[in-house]
């Protein structure tokens, strides 16, 4: 993926640079950042969250943007020597605005839970902490009396959530208890059909009817069919809630315009979340989209739950977003779903279970039972053999969250790097092949064991062979040469 503007020789010299100046100090950190990057070149890797961003990206994130603090807004800093962040942090925004058509758009969530937390509480200033200070008659919190102030953090301790079941494909954010959500609010889950694994939206109005939530989150890390954003709005305004949408994952198709109309979430909720690395392709971060009434509570993120942004990151954020405005976006984003049916459709041909029957968009979600394995047996073997995945829960999974039923598999990365529908075809017989040649290992005491697999080797040499092959036509930043 080289720079539009750049050379390889340009992008060759910057990348061993930077490796040299990083060796005279720590050279084991020079070395595992080679190590990694030739790691990545060698695997199949079909981790739906992860993708490859491009040299500008990660170069902008290497830069002086990383020494200075800038809490506040564009033009409202705490700190003053600000407007060179103030530029990138515009662009950024302006960027993210013309890319999703959002009436606002704020750039400083580090992580995608980070802008879940803003949007979270930029909800509850909005719709709790806004109208007891209108009532109490003060600015601010700190004007309010003793008995109003614990008056109003039990009112926002006393607040619910609606979000997608975990083992439905949503995510631990979006209300569960490990998660810091999952203790902010009361929370209850909505699911799919037992019998299609398809979102049941009749069950879900039947539930929102008699939860009431303040928030309805809509959105998944692993569901693998399109969300219909116009009916989760409608829900969400029969029972007054305000739609939050997580699009985490699915920003890139939503970016491209693969995802349009119903499919989209930007015109139909009043807050939208997402990262920044996944399907969008730029550096690890968070994005929060709303629309007006929520912008001026979204932009006090910090000091709300963020400390200082990281410039930097913001840096990198703006030149992705540009990229994603360009016109090989979209096609890269067709790309992608057209991958990930084509590999679902392999996968089918040659016996696997998979959640719904297939795929609409980036994802496509294995039950390993039927190969009789769990996710971790699946997930081990199929990394032993040179293909990285991660273990996920599917629906009603008897395996719980550790161990898992799944194996979530997805297309933005490989897509990225060129592979195709023939390829895809092809990689799902390699999956095929290690998961109907793996079986579940024994315990030290001899039981069966939910962790421990075995796989010949000559079985993960051969596979991971035939990986390399398939990914040798397919060089991973061509334009990066680090010897």
């Amino acid at each position: 993926m080289p720079s539009p503007s750049s050379s390889p020789s340009t992008e060759s010299t910057a990348f061993r640079s930077a490796l040299e100046v990083i060796r005279s100090v720590e050279p084991r950190v020079a070395d595992a950042i080679g190590q990694e990057l030739a790691d990545q070149r060698d695997s199949l890797k079909l981790i739906a969250s992860e993708n490859y961003a491009s040299p500008a990206v990660l170069l902008a994130m290497g830069n002086w943007f990383s020494d200075k603090y800038a809490e506040g807004t564009i033009g409202r800093r705490f700190y003053a020597g600000c407007r060179n962040v103030d530029t990138v942090e515009a662009l950024g925004a302006e960027h993210a605005r013309a890319l999703f058509g959002a009436s606002h758009a704020y750039l400083q969530p580090h992580s995608g839970i980070d802008a879940n937390l803003v949007a979270f509480w930029a909800v509850l200033s909005q719709r709790v902490e806004s109208p007891a200070l209108q009532r109490a008659q003060v600015r601010q919190v700190n004007d309010l009396s003793e008995q109003d102030w614990a008056a109003l953090r039990r009112e926002l301790g006393d607040q619910r959530m609606l979000g997608m079941s975990l083992d439905a494909g949503g995510h631990l954010t979006h209300g569960f208890r490990p998660n810091i959500s999952g203790k902010m609010f009361d929370q209850r889950s909505y699911g799919t059909d037992p019998a299609t694994g398809l979102l049941d939206y009749d069950a879900l109005r039947e539930t929102a009817r008699d939860f009431r939530p303040l928030i309805i989150v809509a959105g998944y890390s692993a569901y693998p069919r399109l969300v219909n954003f116009r009916i989760m709005r409608e829900i969400a305004d029969e029972v007054g809630a305000t739609l939050m949408v997580d699009m985490a994952h699915f920003a890139g198709l939503v970016a491209g315009k693969v995802l349009t109309g119903d499919f989209d979430p930007v015109p139909h909720a009043q807050i939208v979340t997402s990262t920044t690395h996944k399907s969008l392709r730029g550096p690890r971060g968070g994005l929060v989209l709303c629309d007006d009434e929520l912008a001026e509570h979204v932009d006090r993120g910090c000091p709300m739950v963020l400390g200082g942004p990281l410039p930097h990151v913001m840096a990198a954020k703006a030149v992705a977003l540009a990229e994603a405005r360009q016109d090989s976006f979209r096609d890269y984003a067709q790309r992608i779903t057209a991958n990930a049916s084509a590999l679902a459709e392999g996968l089918l041909k040659r016996g696997a279970r998979l959640v719904t029957g297939g795929t609409d968009n980036h994802l496509v979600l294995i039950d390993v039972s039927g190969y009789g394995l769990t996710g971790r047996h699946a997930e081990a073997a199929l990394l032993d053999s040179g293909i990285v995945t991660n273990r996920n829960s599917i629906p009603q999974d008897p395996n719980g969250a550790w161990y898992t039923s799944g194996i979530r598999i997805g297309t933005p990365a490989l897509t990225t790097r060129g592979l195709g529908t023939a390829e895809m075809d092809e990689i799902a017989g390699l999956i095929d092949t290690v998961l109907a040649k793996t079986e579940p290992g024994t315990t030290k005491d001899g039981k069966p064991s939910k962790a421990r697999h075995v796989l010949s080797d000559s079985v993960a040499d051969e596979v991971s062979r035939r990986a390399t092959d398939l990914l040798s036509g397919f060089p991973l930043y061509p334009t990066i040469d680090l010897s």
